[in-house]
């Protein structure tokens, strides 16, 4: 093993050096999904496998550094990477990346299109949100709940507070929220808004248990929502509440709490590191997440019943917010890449 490990690094040592010395190769899209269920083609698809064989990335780099190969297009400079799961997975790769010699991702568009768990007061099964702010849910305070005091509504509380509902809280950026460029997020809202998703007999069975959220009951749409990232699997109408209210603190109200999954935070906070390092553009970046499950579960089952359903039965959703992901967020990348001369120079909707 620790021979392999050696050979591995040697060879990437040799390949990294030889692509320093070549011109690095510029790319215009960067395509970020978190996993990939088995192989990149021909097998039951995750996030990744839609985009690897629709848009035709073909030419395979090499990447031991990172938890999967880069997968590239040479024609259209469509760039395709699976990050792993999780905020620690996203973050490395997504740096890594940044950081590799082989490649110019200075005018990169990056796109991450992952599917995730919706909050059914805001969206259905399959729908689709465009995400302006991405909010972390792991940097906390927390007492468990057999041990709060009496007068506190809840023992999880924001990091450098003396309990829920501080004002005086200590203030310091880690990474808690992360605003996308609103400019470019409308755009591709706008361009996408009208679209015609695909339904499906199985999502109405699931949607129509929510009475209680007409929303969560209609059938696929894209909307705007924003994203909660943390790297515990949530569930339930008391979290979901939770949620919201944690999303509406963070953004000083200005945040809906539509989506949750764990990676977008870890992801970009690379991002901002490797904008300043003049490595890409962090206003180049969009987070599209599609509902491949609801966040609580419906009127007569109880959260742990519903979780334990959904994790053995695998996500109602799933296939529809699969595919969503891809058709929506393809129809941003061709329109990239048809304007390119454009959109090289400027930004969608800034002009």
């Amino acid at each position: 093993m620790i021979l392999q490990i050696a050979t591995a690094v040697f060879a990437l040592t040799l390949t990294l050096s030889a692509a320093h010395a070549a011109e690095p190769i510029p790319v215009k899209v960067v395509i970020v999904t978190m996993f990939e269920t088995g192989a990149d083609s021909g097998d039951d698809a995750g996030e990744f496998q839609r985009w690897n064989e629709r848009q035709k990335l073909d030419t395979v780099f090499p990447a031991p550094h990172m938890h999967h190969d880069i997968h590239f297009n040479k024609d259209t400079g469509v760039l395709g990477i699976v990050t792993g799961m999780g905020t620690a997975n996203a973050a490395a790769s997504v740096m890594a990346l940044g950081l590799d010699p082989r490649f110019d991702l200075s005018k990169s568009y990056w796109l991450v299109a992952g599917i995730s768990g919706f909050d059914p007061e805001d969206a259905s099964l399959g729908s689709v949100a465009w995400a302006e702010y991405l909010v972390d849910g792991d940097l906390a305070h927390e007492i468990d709940a057999r041990e709060i005091p009496k007068d506190w509504d809840t023992g999880y509380f924001p990091l450098f507070s003396q309990g829920p509902g501080d004002k005086e809280r200590l203030s310091y950026s880690l990474g808690e929220v992360f605003q996308l460029n609103p400019t470019l997020t409308e755009w591709a809202y706008q361009f996408t808004k009208d679209m015609q998703l695909p339904d499906h007999e199985t999502l109405a069975e699931t949607r129509d248990l929510y009475v209680n959220h007409p929303v969560g009951q209609r059938t696929p749409f894209v909307l705007k929502g924003d994203q909660l990232a943390a790297m515990t699997f949530w569930h339930g109408e008391t979290l979901n509440e939770w949620a919201n209210d944690w999303t509406d603190y963070w953004t000083q109200g200005k945040g809906e709490f539509v989506s949750s999954a764990m990676e977008d935070t870890g992801t970009y906070q690379s991002l901002t590191y490797l904008h300043e390092g003049g490595k890409v553009d962090k206003n180049r970046v969009m987070v599209l997440r599609t509902a491949s499950n609801y966040t609580m579960p419906p009127p007569g089952k109880s959260a742990a019943d519903y979780l334990r359903e959904e994790q053995h039965d695998s996500y109602a959703g799933l296939d529809a917010a699969l595919e969503n992901a891809y058709l929506v967020g393809s129809a941003v990348v061709d329109e990239l890449l048809k304007n390119w001369k454009t959109y090289e120079r400027t930004i969608p909707g800034s002009q």
